[in-house]
């Protein structure tokens, strides 16, 4: 009885962090070029607990375990702004933008200029080109970015979006602001760049509605078996108690 209240629970704590990526992935539903998640889960065959009431061979036990979170790296919907500064990114490569903490990587491409001239995301920091930051001075109108990335304007070649893709796109890391951190990041060579879009979030707000309330009922029901379990143990203590 105790091992099935056991297993009960371990599905219950996963359903509990299931259920948190859900919701994170509902509350991104408008956030610029974010990237849906979702947990993969595993059976956990439990190497010491098992079952000894019965004289047959007893069996280990089966835990549900959450083994990984995935990140959904298809490209959202592109939707025309007609800003000159905004691009959308289609394909699997990111922007790179420096921050405090070092380069970082982003799908969001609305892009402004800021009171320095240095070209900068919505947080601020630089984005950076194969040379480093671009920057523009009063003078520049007429601001064009070609598939490839080039950046020119009225007074001439401004630096090309220094675009990277990375071998494999799961082992990136998302931080805050809608920044991603990585390693050994690669020239993306399959990745164009529309000027005047914007990559809108993968998250799908009918699936993810879904997925929250069958995560919801999943956990109510195992809440449900958890308290009949109780009341077997309950009903049967009180027997043995009345056998004494």
């Amino acid at each position: 009885m105790e091992n099935a209240q056991l297993i009960g629970l371990s599905r219950q704590m996963a359903l509990q962090r299931q259920m948190s990526v859900v919701a994170n992935n509902i509350a991104n539903l408008n956030t610029t070029g974010f990237k849906s998640e979702q947990l993969l889960f595993e059976e956990y065959m439990m190497p010491v607990a098992r079952d000894r009431d019965f004289s047959f061979s007893d069996q280990r036990l089966s835990f549900v375990q959450d083994w990984s979170t995935v990140h959904d790296m298809s490209t959202g919907t592109i939707m025309t702004t007609g800003n000159p500064l905004d691009v959308a990114l289609e394909g699997e490569g990111f922007l790179v933008v420096q921050t405090p903490h070092g380069e970082r990587y982003t799908k969001a491409g609305s892009l402004v200029i800021d009171a320095s001239g240095t070209l900068v995301d919505l947080m601020g920091n630089p984005v950076l080109s194969d040379a480093g930051p671009i920057t523009f001075t009063p003078a520049d109108s007429d601001i064009a970015i070609s598939a490839d990335g080039s950046i020119a304007s009225s007074e001439g070649i401004k630096g090309r979006l220094r675009i990277v893709e990375f071998a494999d796109a799961q082992a990136a890391t998302r931080e805050g602001s809608n920044l991603w951190a990585g390693e050994n990041p690669l020239a993306a060579t399959g990745t164009r760049v529309l000027q005047g879009a914007i990559e809108k979030s993968n998250v799908s707000g009918i699936a993810e509605m879904t997925e929250m309330i069958r995560v919801q009922r999943a956990y109510q029901s195992l809440a449900s078996m958890q308290e009949k379990q109780d009341d077997m143990r309950r009903n049967a203590i009180q027997r043995l108690g009345t056998l004494a």
